[in-house]
């Protein structure tokens, strides 16, 4: 299985988006499919055996759109691509909006001779309140312009309107047509529909002005108003645009951590070199201030490094030869040599810009609501538009073409779907950018709004609640052995395992200057212990049942022990047991008291002896206790409390994957293991439970949000809609303008926008 992003041009509304998600989602191989209207993107997963990258991209094209596919690109190069554009997308609209509503202004005022003849009646409540407003100055400050013939004004305004029409707004109608193409429909079909309507009513009265004075109409036309609509959605648009580009700023700071260049010692010279030519296994310097340009590990000084951007840590670390330093922090005092472990797409920044990018282009199941109603949306818009026409051309006594047209339009515009597909993604993306700097990166719009929902919080032990850094505390060896042999067969067969009980064991072997042997056929199995051959002894070394698997009986501990207890055998006989303790993190407490007053209940799941546990449990104010469980144990745990509620885990080792899996959210420390950052659905960037509460806060702030922007744009085309269409004018004679409409339109879709930027105030309790 394969996932691919591919960026999608031409999408402008939420039918825009249903459209190419149908599309893909019914494509042969793609397992699954979600499209972003705010960041113009597809994420899919597909079936490389069935389809390629070139048939999505042709896909997207066969439904009506336009898709690139760019395998070279890094996460960083694409952003910077996806920068690029956004900006110049937004100068392009801005240029275009501030041509339009000038030229609009401008054809209103020269349209006010027009409104001077005897018997008119303006199609546009706009512009009947600005000829009372505006006629009487500009005949005093213009008065050649009422001079002028009508004939002469109406070309004039064509010429004006055709440029607006096929430059500044060309774009609404080439998607107009290639939805008509496609079969399909969204907002271009409505601005093209109530805005050439209008230009179409308008030219005839230009060129053939004899068709209306036949029916004793006046040849009334209404330029001013298609160029106003067009300049003011346009102005939506490139408001639109800016506040997505606020949107992205968290990720494009995260982007700009890297630096351009890297020095690397080649050859016994020392050389600035672009950081894409740098390649693993070179030895690159770093001088004092600067960001350290690729992940790697010092192999020669020292210094103090501030990794602020991915722990949230002010304070700056003391690393010295053999510690791993990342990509992107800043080196403070001291200059060092490293040697590159990772580059390009492999750093620790770039995997984090990529799951950024990833989160922030899946979509939250709330999303589906939209998506079912923006299917439908267009096609009954449109004929709600009918229906207006005609019964306010049945209905009305004077001027009833005109009226029924003006009504129509503005029901088309008002109704243009952009706010219902910006509502959610815009959300996701402003609060995955938050997340990202409080240090919560969050894998999917999914996750994100689960984590909210969750009802209890389950804790793993070592390396979670406990700071993960055990110390050796006694070595009790049976009788007929030393404490030296019985620490030097563990450490020899637990040098080759990750779990943190096994590293306290060898870094307390090497402190005692122990000389460890060779161990062949080690075996690892996790939550219960490891077993290899050393000097033709089978060596066993963990839990009591890891033990009594090989024929082994483990003495019972005395009820006053409190410390994790290691046990070793050796050929079948026990040989004693290491007691490690381990430090309750100062955060742990914190965050359980948290939780709790949020409503969540709190439990801890380990593979620890229950003595050892209770400490723990009791120095935390966790009362839910599970101990001496195995990884299918705590599985298990997890099942059976999600028959009851929403449960999240929060876990490190490899051993709490399977649970991290299980669970509605999984909490992964950045600081354990791969396979259990992998496994968790929400990554905590430092050693910090708060995170958790902060992380669930976040979350419920942002659905939320997601909630009022549904809200709104589902209450502004409910409202706006009967608006349009006349439910006011028997009881109040109120009828809106289409102009009217055009900004209302413009103005919601940044309102939902501008409502999710609220999300970057964010603050955790």
């Amino acid at each position: 299985m394969e996932s691919l992003t591919l960026p999608v041009k031409g999408m402008t509304c939420a039918a825009c988006q249903a459209r190419v998600q149908r599309s893909l989602e019914q494509a042969p191989g793609v397992t699954a499919a979600a499209v972003n209207l705010m960041t113009n993107s597809a994420s899919i997963d597909y079936d490389q055996a069935v389809t390629s990258p070139e048939r999505l991209v042709q896909v997207v094209k066969d439904a009506g759109y336009d898709a690139v596919f760019a395998p070279a690109q890094s996460p960083a190069e694409a952003d910077r691509a996806l920068d690029r554009e956004q900006d110049a997308d937004f100068r392009s609209l801005r240029r275009k909006a501030a041509l339009s509503i000038a030229l609009g202004i401008v054809a209103m005022l020269v349209s006010m001779p027009l409104m001077t003849g005897p018997g008119h009646v303006a199609m546009d409540p706009v512009m009947r309140w600005a000829s009372r407003l505006l006629i009487p100055p500009l005949e005093s400050l213009l008065p050649g312009m009422f001079t002028l013939s009508h004939d002469t004004i109406r070309w004039g305004l064509l010429v004006a309107t055709v440029v607006v029409m096929t430059w500044a707004g060309r774009h609404f109608y080439t998607r107009a047509w290639t939805a008509l193409r496609h079969r399909t429909a969204n907002m271009s079909t409505l601005v093209a529909l109530g805005t050439g309507a209008a230009f179409l009513l308008s030219l005839v009265a230009t060129v053939a002005p004899g068709a209306f004075e036949s029916r004793g109409l006046l040849p009334e036309v209404y330029y001013e108003a298609v160029i106003l609509i067009l300049g003011l959605l346009i102005l939506g648009q490139t408001l639109e645009a800016r506040a997505k580009r606020q949107t992205s700023q968290a990720l494009r700071r995260l982007v700009d951590l890297a630096p351009k260049t890297a020095r690397v010692r080649r050859d016994g010279a020392d050389l600035e070199i672009p950081l894409e030519q740098v390649v693993r296994g070179d030895a690159v310097l770093v001088r004092p201030g600067e960001r350290i340009p690729v992940d790697g590990r010092i192999s020669g000084g020292a210094s103090a490094i501030d990794e602020s951007m991915l722990t949230g840590e002010p304070m700056p670390v003391f690393r010295s030869t053999g510690d791993r330093v990342i990509g992107g922090t800043v080196n403070t005092t001291g200059a060092f040599e490293l040697e590159a472990t990772a580059v390009g797409s492999d750093t620790a920044l770039a995997r984090i810009v990529k799951l950024m990018r990833d989160a922030q282009a899946t979509r939250a199941p709330i999303q589906r609501l939209a998506d079912r109603v923006s299917a439908i949306f267009v096609p009954v818009v449109v004929a709600l538009a009918a229906v207006t026409f005609g019964v306010w051309y049945l209905s009305v006594e004077t001027a009833p073409f005109i009226r029924a047209a003006t009504a129509a339009i503005s029901v088309l515009v008002i109704a243009c779907p952009c706010a219902m597909g910006l509502a959610v993604p815009t959300a996701v993306m402003v609060g995955t950018g938050k997340g990202a700097e409080l240090g919560i990166l969050v894998k999917g719009g999914e996750a994100l709004e689960r984590a909210g929902a969750l009802e209890t919080i389950i804790f793993d032990k070592t390396g979670t609640l406990t700071d993960g850094r055990p110390a050796v505390s006694e070595v009790v060896p049976s009788s007929g052995t030393t404490s030296e042999r019985l620490l030097r067969l563990a450490a020899s067969v637990e040098r080759y395992s990750e779990h943190p009980l096994a590293v306290a064991i060898v870094r307390e072997a090497a402190a005692r200057q122990l000389q460890l042997g060779p161990v062949e056929d080690f075996r690892a199995v996790a939550g219960q212990g490891a077993v290899g051959l050393l000097d033709g002894d089978v060596v066993v070394v963990g839990t009591p049942r890891f033990l009594d698997e090989y024929g082994i009986r483990v003495p019972p501990l005395d009820g006053r022990w409190a410390n994790t207890a290691v046990h070793v055998a050796a050929t079948g006989e026990y040989l004693g047991r290491i007691g490690l303790t381990d430090t309750v993190r100062p955060s742990s407490r914190t965050a359980v008291d948290r939780l709790k007053a949020m409503g969540l209940q709190v439990a801890m799941v380990t593979g620890d002896v229950r003595g050892s546990a209770a400490v723990v449990a009791e120095a935390t104010g966790i009362t839910d206790l599970v101990a001496e469980t195995l990884p299918e144990q705590k599985i298990a745990e997890v099942k059976r409390r999600q028959s009851e509620s929403r449960v999240g885990m929060v876990g490190d080792g490899i051993n709490d994957a399977p649970a991290l899996a299980a669970a509605d959210v999984g909490f992964a420390m950045a600081s354990g293991t791969d396979v259990a950052i992998e496994a968790g659905d929400i990554t905590l960037m430092r050693p910090d439970l708060n995170l958790v509460a902060d992380a669930i806060a976040l979350s419920r702030r942002i659905v939320r949000i997601m909630r009022q922007n549904l809200f709104w744009a589902f209450v502004y085309n409910v409202v706006g809609i009967p608006i349009a269409a006349g439910i006011l004018y028997p009881a109040l004679g109120i009828q809106l303008s289409p102009i009217l409409a055009s900004a209302a339109m413009a103005m919601s879709s940044v309102s939902v926008v501008t409502n999710s930027l609220r999300l970057r105030r964010f603050h955790p309790s």
